[in-house]
């Protein structure tokens, strides 16, 4: 009978196919159960071991998980140092007040993934209507080395930079001789050698501008009439990186002997200083920075009629 079937299954090639499908169909299951329990030995193993692999569940979800803890880290609030408006140390904010502002409409250009640092420069200095000429000095500085980095690296290392400038006091900087210039080099400072000599001539030069304007703040006011410009854009692509008002002023302080004041440069240094305001219509500092600038006008009106008030005074007893 065996024999018998054999011939018959090699004699008709379709029952040798069917037959061989057969068999495979069978063996089919048994090895995927075989497969099956090395999977399991395999992932028993690994969990013993402390790991997952990345084929595996546990190695999928560990991605997600890595990928929602990191949204989460550059969401969280650190503290973070922030220098006030004046010049002196940093102090350091507490989350508490980083996360009540962060329901608060801002310019487009601050975003949910911003540095807390940014952010609050943003919300503090940014646009407010600066009229002491260390801290104007300070802001030109910095407004210059735009050129070579952003706002958020500057901010960051802004210590740094008052340190190796003291507190860019223009009195202190302007004696700086080319040893104290090379030292500031070597010191690793992130400026480069010319951006350095610009600070160094450009303060020389504030001591010229104060003995003709009688201040820094004088100067670079009387090209606004002593009142900051305020745009009102509604939309962040209308907020221009230079304007016809940036050109005059660089012209005459390059005429001054001024160094990396370009229109581009000058017209960062008018948005952080107050004498433009390009906070967007929409942004909730576009009325603070307004209110504060009109206070602080004011405030300068009444001491300097009282300044002359004094004068008279004692040019009268005298």
């Amino acid at each position: 009978m065996g024999s018998r079937s054999e011939s018959k299954l090699h004699s008709n090639p379709r029952q040798v196919r069917r037959h061989g499908a057969a068999k495979s169909r069978v063996s089919r299951p048994t090895e995927c159960a075989w497969k099956k329990k090395e999977t399991l030995e395999l992932d028993r193993n690994v969990s013993e071991d402390g790991s997952s692999t990345s084929e595996s569940s546990c190695g999928l979800s560990g991605l997600k998980a890595g990928r929602f803890e990191s949204r989460n880290r550059q969401t969280r609030v650190k503290p973070v140092k922030v220098a006030s408006q004046g010049v002196g140390e940093a102090v350091v904010v507490p989350p508490l007040q980083l996360e009540r502002t962060i329901g608060k409409r801002r310019c487009p250009w601050i975003t949910a993934f911003s540095e807390p640092l940014y952010v609050l420069f943003h919300d503090e200095e940014w646009g407010l209507p600066i009229y002491d000429d260390q801290k104007l000095f300070e802001v030109l500085s910095l407004s210059a080395a735009l050129s070579e980095f952003s706002w958020p690296t500057i901010l960051n290392k802004r210590e740094k930079f008052r340190k190796l400038f003291d507190n860019f006091d223009p009195a202190s900087v302007a004696k700086f001789n080319e040893k104290k210039i090379l030292s500031l080099k070597s010191s690793g400072s992130l400026l480069s050698e010319q951006k350095m000599r610009a600070v160094v001539e450009n303060a020389r030069q504030i001591f010229k501008v104060i003995e003709e304007f009688g201040s820094f703040s004088n100067y670079c006011w009387s090209f606004v009439n002593h009142k900051p410009i305020v745009n009102g854009f509604r939309y962040a692509r209308q907020v221009p990186v230079k304007s016809p008002k940036a050109e005059i002023i660089s012209k005459d302080l390059m005429r001054r002997g001024f160094h990396c004041v370009g229109p581009t440069i000058i017209y960062s240094f008018m948005q952080a200083a107050g004498i433009v305001n390009d906070h967007l219509s929409s942004c909730f500092r576009f009325t603070d920075c307004n209110g504060s600038c009109y206070i602080q006008l004011k405030i300068k009106a009444e001491a300097t009629s009282l300044a002359k008030k004094l004068n008279q005074s004692c040019t009268l007893q005298a």
